[in-house]
């Protein structure tokens, strides 16, 4: 497990996004690591949710890459991605249909080598019919208006950069609450013994405007409330509290934690393919500017 409580990363990467200032450290999402061996056999794919935070992580070398590609270890080399990106939220269920996605670079502000990032990964339209049919009854459709969003290039660019595991997005429909979305992504557990891995990409908690604020006051403590939730995610996922999962947005403390619950959907599709089998383990762990989690998940 890769612990960053005590030891948060020394960046601000929002603050290049407010004072306009560019980073210095660059690893390049191409670079090979020695130590990126991965696990080659399985019956059943595990499942992974991962906080993937700010899309800097994509392009520097810090403590959350680093552990993005530690991932790679956790699980067998997969013959596809099922990814679901805070950052398809839309009206509708979707699925990419290209046999080469584009890189879609969803934000503003940052320096350029960021904008300069290409993750070449093939789609898999076989694939995309497949989920298709098992969300017929959502009505899904296929897309190609879309591509590989920053939610799952920043993740996927670290655990395989060569860029050769075939990658589906599948959309995160706006319109549905928290037992539809899970309802919806029970069916995808059935991918599982095909050697797809069913990725979730968001963050367990995701408050921008108090994590904006405490960098520019330079305050990086996490609050009570982050903590909170971080922990009662934890306990509800230790527990297969379903129940307890499903009722935490927007609760008591949801909208504080969550203003939008885009980044909060992907988690509860990760559990949702998972079942009582799956050992919970927490790969990552920790809080950046503060309040955002980071936590990871593994399932399985």
């Amino acid at each position: 497990m890769t612990d960053l409580h005590a030891a948060p990363p020394d960046r601000r990467e929002f603050l290049r996004v407010c004072a306009g200032t560019a980073a210095a450290a660059l690893a390049g999402c191409a670079a090979e690591r020695a130590d990126d061996t991965p696990m080659t056999t399985t019956n059943r794919m595990p499942v992974l949710f991962v906080g993937h935070g700010s899309p800097m992580n994509a392009i520097e070398d810090n403590a959350w890459s680093r552990a993005f590609a530690q991932l790679r270890k956790l699980v067998p080399t997969p013959r596809a991605v099922l990814a679901v990106s805070a950052h398809w939220y839309t009206e509708g269920t979707f699925l990419t249909d290209d046999a080469r996605p584009a890189t879609i670079h969803d934000f503003g502000g940052f320096p350029q080598q960021l904008f300069e990032v290409e993750y070449p990964a093939p789609g898999q339209r076989d694939l995309a019919a497949r989920v298709q049919r098992l969300l017929a009854a959502r009505g899904a459709g296929l897309r190609t208006d879309w591509g590989l969003d920053h939610g799952t290039w920043s993740v996927l660019c670290h655990m395989y950069p060569e860029a050769k595991v075939p990658v589906v997005q599948l959309s995160i429909d706006a319109r549905l609450d928290a037992r539809g979305h899970h309802e919806l992504a029970r069916s995808l557990h059935q991918l599982r013994g095909d050697g797809v891995l069913v990725l979730g990409s968001g963050n367990i908690t995701h408050n921008l405007r108090d994590a904006f604020t405490r960098m520019q006051n330079g305050d990086s403590t996490t609050p009570d409330w982050a903590r909170t939730w971080d922990s009662a995610v934890v306990q509800a996922l230790q527990q297969r509290d379903t129940a307890r999962l499903l009722s935490l947005w927007p609760g008591d403390d949801g909208r504080r934690v969550h203003p939008s619950p885009d980044h909060w959907w992907p988690l509860l599709y990760a559990h949702a393919a998972s079942d009582e089998r799956d050992e919970i383990t927490f790969p990552i762990e920790g809080f950046d500017l503060g309040s955002i989690s980071m936590r990871a998940v593994r399932f399985g």
